[in-house]
């Protein structure tokens, strides 16, 4: 697929198109209050894992409504003292998988969290371990519709705030430093990073890559490629529902998450992309808060971004933060 979205310097200068609830800090608030009246109650199960050079743990957390959370914790066999913390949130359809498919951040003596996405996990890698026991109205297969009807009933509400919960969770590990936290994801997981950097006031830093969940109003109406296409398909069926549909939608958008981002951010997007299309990502680079960021552009790439030379990057950068 050759270029099709904006130029690049319109990119660079593109906001988005969906309005913030009046109400956005408010829901997140009373969403995360009501997540910390259950008890975190995280726990950090030894795995033999066959791994010489890591450490692995098993680990169950307190995620939205006191539902039960998966995770692997991966530290450097040598760890003796509290380490500087990677937590890493999947891709769209993963799972945490194996701690085998994990040893990045673990390798450049980090610990390294990698938080399992409830209800996913069957459509690639090692899959998943997290139900997600809430149902939700008629949705279109996959996830982008499921509770769409309100904001408290969406699907991504459950999400994110595990997604903060993980955070709280890993650190509670002894060999964390939580004062040194990162947070770190591609597509879907870089969405998620995305509401974490704003919802956790005191992170280092934030790198998310080629996001999703980004400017819903445009990529809806942009790709047809899912899991965008899912929220179209649903609207095809669903005649008149659009500005109800997107009003929910505003509340889970990474544009206003950024726009509250409160640490140094790494982005990066491809220009090719027709899953996560550049101007969504654009129009959350260009809102992301803290003054300290930067956006590496892939010209000729699709959803894959720079694979394994921005994962060089990312490493690379994150020397001047942790």
């Amino acid at each position: 697929m050759a270029l099709f979205d904006l130029p690049l310097d319109e990119l660079r200068e593109y906001r988005g198109a969906s309005a913030e609830p009046e109400d956005f800090d408010a829901f997140w608030s009373k969403t995360l209050r009501e997540a910390r009246e259950y008890d975190l109650d995280a726990r950090f199960e030894p795995v033999d894992s066959g791994l010489s050079t890591v450490r692995v743990y098993d680990v169950t957390f307190a995620g939205f409504g006191g539902h039960p959370v998966k995770g692997w914790l991966l530290l450097p066999a040598g760890a003796g003292e509290p380490l500087p913390l990677m937590v890493e949130f999947i891709g769209y359809g993963g799972g945490r998988g194996l701690p085998l498919e994990h040893l990045l951040w673990a390798s450049t003596g980090r610990a390294h969290f990698v938080m399992d996405t409830r209800g996913q996990g069957s459509a690639w890698g090692g899959g998943g371990a997290t139900a997600d026991p809430v149902g939700g109205m008629p949705a279109y297969p996959g996830f982008m519709t499921r509770g769409v009807d309100a904001p408290e009933n969406y699907y991504y509400r459950r999400v994110f705030t595990d997604a903060v919960r993980a955070v709280e969770a890993a650190r509670s590990h002894p060999l964390v430093d939580a004062t040194r936290t990162v947070v770190t994801g591609a597509s879907q997981g870089g969405g998620i990073s995305l509401a974490v950097g704003a919802l956790v006031p005191d992170l280092v830093a934030v790198a998310p890559d080629v996001p999703f969940l980004c400017d819903f109003p445009r990529a809806t109406t942009l790709t047809d490629r899912p899991p965008y296409r899912e929220i179209g398909l649903y609207l095809k069926t669903h005649r008149g529902r659009t500005e109800d549909v997107l009003r929910t939608l505003s509340y889970f958008d990474g544009v206003h998450f950024a726009a509250r981002g409160r640490a140094p951010a790494l982005f990066s997007t491809a220009l090719e992309d027709q899953t996560c299309p550049p101007s969504t990502v654009f129009a959350a680079f260009n809102a992301w808060a803290h003054e300290e960021k930067a956006i590496e552009v892939y010209d000729f790439n699709d959803h894959e971004g720079g694979g394994p030379f921005h994962a060089d990057a990312k490493v690379r950068w994150l020397r001047s933060y942790v």
